[in-house]
């Protein structure tokens, strides 16, 4: 992940602000002057929220003042484009929201997609979400998503999405489960592979705390799928996947299964700080019929409390004829990384074959400089 000074950073500044002088000679732009020596300590979001504050207090006036100045910048400035896009739509999705006024909101909705193809629109579309929900998700529905550019379609799902990362979150939709659905319905079958990552990354996010809905929407799809859909459907149902949710996996194609399981079994029962662990198991199909399955691993690590959280981790995707058996070996590896945080302590690991956890196996992961 870039450093916040690499996206939003002075030479962003400068840029922003030939253009806005470019789009308003006579405007002093005294705010956004002086940002590049307020914006070094701060992050990513705040570095865009503190441009959108400069923007507002350097155009002064109503909402329809700014887009004009906007769309001559976006018109006529060739540096027009990238992050710098972020606070510009974010200025322009306050200033609609403080007026409050029905075409002031229309207008902004209208002027942020056409800005989406420079640097998404996503977040400065929350802020419409969050003031008026059910006429910007008209908006989305009746016209972002039949829109001939797939920026504009793609903003229609990826703006929604219940846990967009880096968003503020937007409560009516978290309230509201199925209220984004007719979003992905119209954009489960589109043409484009960008479009139809963000639907299933917005299902997975709706699997989160509304795990029926999405079956129930992934179902619909697949009783009448296109070129994508069954693609789609997996990766929306990832998440549901590594939590053993049986509709979910039944959905896939992976019922119940026969096997019997021998381990996992671990290669030491010490793991040295930074270490890893190798684990080795059989699995053999003792029913009367194919099996397929889908097999992950389950971390279980120590947390600061002194419990266990547990972490799913991919291992394989097999189908297995009567009697057959697979071996499985995987190193699991406790090297530091930014992401994550290792207590020593007990650690276990499992297997999950069609959401069916297998008994753990324990070990101890040492501290740091132990013998």
């Amino acid at each position: 992940m870039p450093f916040a000074d690499e996206l939003i950073g002075r030479h962003t500044v400068q840029s922003l602000t030939h253009a806005i002088q470019v789009a308003a000679p006579d405007a002093e732009l005294t705010a956004l002057r002086a940002a590049p020596g307020l914006i070094d300590p701060l992050s990513l979001r705040e570095r865009a929220d503190l441009l959108r504050d400069a923007l507002l207090a350097d155009l002064p006036g109503d909402y329809a003042a700014l887009a004009r100045t906007v769309r001559v910048a976006r018109d006529d400035a060739p540096q027009f484009t990238g992050w710098l896009i972020w606070p510009v739509t974010a200025a322009l999705a306050t200033r609609a929201v403080q007026e409050g006024a029905a075409a002031a909101f229309d207008d902004a909705m209208d002027l942020i997609a056409s800005l989406t193809g420079r640097l998404s629109s996503e977040f400065a579309l929350r802020t419409l979400l969050r003031h008026d929900l059910d006429r910007a998700l008209g908006i989305v529905v009746d016209e972002w998503t039949r829109s001939a550019d797939p920026d504009v379609r793609r903003l229609a799902s990826e703006g929604t999405r219940p846990y967009l990362p880096w968003a503020v979150r937007v409560p009516d939709i978290l309230a509201r489960p199925a209220v984004t659905v007719p979003i992905l319905d119209a954009l489960h079958r589109d043409e484009s592979d960008y479009v139809r990552r963000s639907v299933a990354n917005h299902l997975n996010d709706l699997s989160r705390d509304h795990p029926e809905v999405v079956v129930d929407t992934a179902r619909r799809w697949l009783e009448s799928p296109g070129a994508g859909t069954e693609r789609l459907v997996r990766h929306g149902l990832r998440t549901l996947v590594k939590r053993g949710h049986p509709g979910a996996l039944e959905l896939l194609g992976f019922a119940p299964a026969t096997v019997e399981v021998e381990g996992p079994r671990l290669d030491r029962n010490d793991v040295p700080f930074g270490g890893t662990v190798r684990f080795t198991a059989s699995i053999r199909n003792t029913g009367d019929a194919e099996a397929r399955l889908t097999i992950d691993y389950v971390v279980h690590h120590r947390k600061a409390n002194g419990g266990q959280t547990g972490k799913t981790f991919k291992l394989t995707t097999r189908t297995l004829a009567p009697g057959e058996r697979i071996d499985i070996a995987r190193e699991h590896s406790f090297r530091p990384i930014t992401t994550r945080r290792y207590h020593p302590g007990p650690h276990a690991i499992a297997l999950q074959i069609n959401g069916v956890a297998t008994p753990r196996a324990d070990f101890e992961l040492k501290a740091p400089d132990a013998p």
